[in-house]
């Protein structure tokens, strides 16, 4: 079976999905669920952790050693996990890290292959034997492209991310943590110039992002050093983190204030002139930037978009059959569409139905502070009806809580619609769902539920935290990923309650449909943007027409396909595989067959390549007495 031909069926798996599970025949989940604790603690099987075989546990101390080492590496990530060391440095940038880090993993690799025996280690074990194997061969497939990545784009980047990790990541608990920070401000100046330098060696190469991007990269950087210590105006974004974080300490005044003055003069000494060096690197660039989207414009850049596909999907799929895919999906999808205009009782066409979604005020919040208000409490609200159902469909729960938060005002100009940001590891700090509460009109109230869903639960928090919490694994699958599967995970979760007696309002079931075509027009417009040349406005053109969504959240999405190439095809074709091997597990086992069994094969041993996980339902499907 080719390629396409197997996604195609992948497609029809996800039509009769849809199509059987008619919210009627299911009363509402929170009916008959149990209390919302039920569902904050980890499973309780009864049965005790089996024993592990001594190649398993060599094998696994190793991965440890290899992990803590690559940690010791990188101060961010020992952030990120909650550590306090080096905890005033940033990463090392330079290309000459990047290349001892890459060799390091090769001298790894076959470290393992000469050390340890394959045959003598546990399932677990074997898988992780196998993901290493497929990372480090990743890697080498990669050294041929690291300079043809983008340093910097409007939506990420050192220029954004380095003020987002402070204000995220830094925690202050007593004062040498806030002289931490201090020396973080002091140390953030070569951290950016090794990216100065890295954007630098690509643009010379012939690699940067199209012309257009350049005035959005300038304005986010100015909103860094706009504001006190740098101007008469409110405290810039850092300054009022620290200052709130400070503040929280309850130190005497005059140390309070000596920690005040010191960041203040980290900020205007170092981060004001560092962040004029990025003003000044993209106004350079903007002036000989070429106006075309697609990274086909690169030196080998079809083949550069081949290898991006194949790292996304995890999958060995064309863009050619990817963009058919797409092409294919949405005409379903649109179907599906015209199936709900004539149960809302909507006359004319789809595009009208499209225009009434877009401007009919009943889908909208109000665009000011307390329309945003609004959203967050509803957002949360969902979140919480959704906790007490997850027992219906799940056996394995996060122990990490879940917050919804409103993207920062310093980056919501640019950044996403919604997104999931991992709990810490140690529990010091809960996960976020993130919302761009920008622009109200790009938040519809008939997209909310499938929004939460996917970010939230049961969609991010269920794969990511659980996945973050598993014992017995090594670290590096813990906190690693694999875009397709994430991703499909992601979408799937949106369809999912569905069939638990969620969207029971048809105007929200529109909106889990209007996130789905978005996915599937996504499949469309990236393959469109890098493999068929089309212009940035050829693919706004398509989405406005082929969707529901508003023009503005129409050009942010394009403008993040443009410079993610490959990364948005991963949410769709992902979610296929999930709904195929579903449905070869429910054909195969019939009566024996519980979704909440099946939901424990693909969460229960984290994040990996889909055919990977095709092996593992393969497996519990023999394994399962039927």
């Amino acid at each position: 079976m080719t390629n396409l031909k197997r996604f195609l069926v992948s497609a029809a798996s996800a039509a009769l999905l849809a199509a059987c599970s008619d919210p009627a025949s299911t009363p509402p989940a929170a009916s008959t669920a149990p209390a919302a604790d039920t569902a904050s603690a980890p499973a309780d099987t009864g049965s005790e952790q089996p024993v592990l075989s001594a190649e398993t546990v060599r094998l696994n101390a190793w991965f440890e050693e290899v992990f803590q080492r690559n940690v010791a590496r990188s101060p961010m990530t020992q952030t990120f996990l909650g550590m306090k060391t080096n905890y005033d440095q940033w990463n090392d940038a330079s290309p000459e890290y990047e290349r001892e880090d890459f060799e390091l993993g090769q001298a790894d690799l076959a470290y393992m292959l000469a050390n340890f025996d394959f045959d003598s280690l546990d399932e677990s074990a074997q898988l992780s034997w196998r993901l290493f194997e497929y990372n480090a061969q990743r890697a080498a497939d990669g050294q041929r492209w690291v300079d043809h990545g983008y340093t910097f784009t409007p939506r990420s980047g050192p220029h954004m991310n380095s003020p987002t990790f402070l204000i995220n990541n830094h925690r202050i608990d007593d004062v040498s943590d806030a002289e931490a920070y201090i020396g973080r401000l002091r140390n953030l100046g070569p951290y950016l110039d090794q990216n100065i330098a890295n954007a630098r060696r690509s643009f010379e190469l012939g690699v940067s992002t199209p012309d257009w991007t350049y005035p959005p990269m300038i304005r986010t950087a100015q909103n860094i050093i706009t504001g006190a210590p740098f101007d008469d105006g409110d405290d810039s974004p850092i300054m009022a983190d620290f200052r709130g974080k400070v503040a929280a300490l309850g130190l005497p005044q005059d140390e309070a204030d000596q920690l005040l003055a010191d960041a203040s003069a980290a900020l205007r000494d170092v981060v004001a002139p560092a962040y004029g060096r990025i003003i000044a690197l993209f106004e350079e660039q903007a002036e000989t930037a070429s106006s075309d989207d697609g990274i086909w414009k690169h030196p080998d850049g079809g083949e550069y978009y081949n290898y991006l596909l194949n790292g996304y999907t995890t999958m060995d799929i064309s863009a050619e059959e990817i963009h058919q895919l797409g092409l294919s999906e949405v005409a379903r999808i649109h179907d599906e569409m015209r199936g709900i205009m004539e149960q809302v009782g909507f006359e004319g066409s789809l595009q009208d139905f499209f225009e009434y979604m877009r401007t009919d005020p009943q889908f909208q919040y109000s665009n000011d502070e307390a329309g945003r208000t609004a959203y967050l409490a509803d957002a949360t609200a969902l979140i919480d009806t959704m906790r007490e159902a997850l027992p219906q469909m799940f056996n394995t729960f996060p122990r990490a809580e879940l917050e919804v938060r409103r993207v920062e005002a310093f980056r919501e100009a640019s950044a996403g619609k919604a997104f999931y940001n991992r709990p810490a590891p140690d529990g010091s700090r809960p996960a976020y769902y993130y919302a761009n509460l920008r622009d109200m009109a790009d938040m519809p109230t008939y997209q909310m539920e499938a929004l939460a869903y996917h970010e939230g639960i049961p969609g991010h928090h269920m794969q990511l935290a659980i996945m973050q919490e598993l014992e017995g694994v090594p670290s590096f699958r813990r906190f690693g990923g694999y875009t397709a599967y994430t991703e499909g995970w992601g979408l799937y979760s949106e369809l999912l309650p569905r069939e638990f007696g969620f969207y029971s309002d048809p105007y929200s079931d529109f909106g889990r449909l209007a996130m789905e075509l978005w996915r599937a027009c996504r499949l469309v417009v990236d393959t469109g943007i890098h493999h068929h040349q089309w212009s940035r406005q050829e693919a706004v053109d398509y989405l406005a027409t082929n969707t529901p969504n508003p023009q503005g959240d129409v050009e942010n999405a394009i403008d993040r396909y443009v410079v993610y190439p490959g990364q948005a095809n991963a949410y769709k074709i992902g979610m296929l595989e999930i709904l195929r091997l579903r449905g070869i597990a429910e054909a195969e086992l019939g009566e024996a067959y519980d979704i909440r069994d099946f939901h424990d094969v693909v969460l229960t041993q984290g994040a990996m390549p889909l055919a990977i996980l095709e092996e593992r339902v393969q497996d519990y499907i023999a394994a399962t007495p039927h």
